[in-house]
């Protein structure tokens, strides 16, 4: 038996709306400790907005909302990957199947919408086809789960998300190969969207490697920068304020700094945030991964 040690995450998170926006078409959610038991949840969506997505923002809620349902089912699930084989078929599921899930329950749920809130009938109109009503809730999504010994991100379309590793290193494990062009990016109202989603696969073998900062962001944010390595410097600089003036702060000057962004991208800004605090909790015992299941990894 070996001793994992069990650190609360602190968490912070916010969404301004874009100056001149209708509304505010993002939607996040940050959700539980990151214990065992109570997987910590981390998402950040976003509705596309033009006309032809016109109910993008509950799009973007549901989005939301399936994620965290999901992934903290995936968390707790988590908990016997020390068992022989068993990280490898978190694996394969991580992949394969939790998008085609995801990606189904997000569909139920914006039909489900559309049929409890159908336009006023037009008798010379045809019927709307499945595609075309979920064209109307289009939104991105990016989400996380994080446990004592198993960290796994999803995206599919634009946004970011950035890891700071436990040396200060940082990250953009999901950042595509090519840049989107202008306003084009994979959708959840794609006709299989799952293909599209990205993974970030990251057992905890070593406790005192854990990355000590988890960041989630909309497209907002990133666009607002004017230098390709501003987002970068942003998370960095973010990650310092956090260690030298605590998390308090941050999380009171957060809004302001979305809000600036925002007025420089012109687009809804949202950010949603996991700290791994300096000071450890009462550790549990449990037993380790084999080698085998370390290889998994690779």
């Amino acid at each position: 038996m070996v001793t994992l040690r069990v650190r609360r995450w602190e968490t912070l998170g916010d969404s301004v709306q874009g100056v001149g926006k209708r509304c505010n078409q993002d939607w996040h959610a940050c959700e539980g400790a990151g214990s065992a038991d109570d997987p910590l949840v981390l998402a950040v969506a976003d509705g596309h907005g033009s006309a032809a997505h016109s109910r993008s923002e509950l799009g973007a809620r549901f989005a939301v909302d399936r994620f965290v349902a999901l992934a903290a089912g995936f968390g707790r699930a988590a908990r016997d990957c020390h068992e022989p084989g068993r990280l490898a078929r978190l694996m394969t599921y991580a992949r394969d199947d939790f998008p085609r899930a995801l990606v189904h329950d997000w569909r139920q749920a914006a039909l489900g919408h559309w049929a409890r809130h159908r336009p006023v009938a037009d008798d010379s109109a045809r019927e709307p086809t499945p595609d075309d009503k979920l064209l109307l809730y289009g939104s991105t999504l990016i989400g996380a789960v994080l446990t004592p010994w198993l960290h796994v991100a999803w995206q599919l379309g634009d946004g970011d998300l950035a890891v700071v590793e436990h040396d200060g290193t940082v990250r953009r494990p999901l950042a595509p190969v090519e840049e989107d062009l202008g306003d084009e990016t994979e959708s959840l109202c794609g006709r299989e969207a799952w293909r599209a989603m990205r993974m970030h696969w990251a057992p905890v073998f070593d406790e005192a490697r854990t990355p000590r900062l988890v960041v989630l962001s909309t497209d907002g944010l990133s666009k607002s920068f004017a230098a390709a390595d501003g987002y970068r410097e942003f998370v960095t600089g973010l990650d310092g304020r956090l260690a030298t003036e605590g998390s308090e702060e941050v999380r009171t000057a957060l809004p302001g700094w979305l809000r600036q962004a925002s007025r420089y991208s012109g687009d809804d800004t949202t950010l949603a945030a996991a700290l791994r605090p300096a000071g450890i909790l009462p550790a549990e015992a449990e037993t380790p991964l084999t080698e085998s299941e370390r290889k998994t990894e690779t």
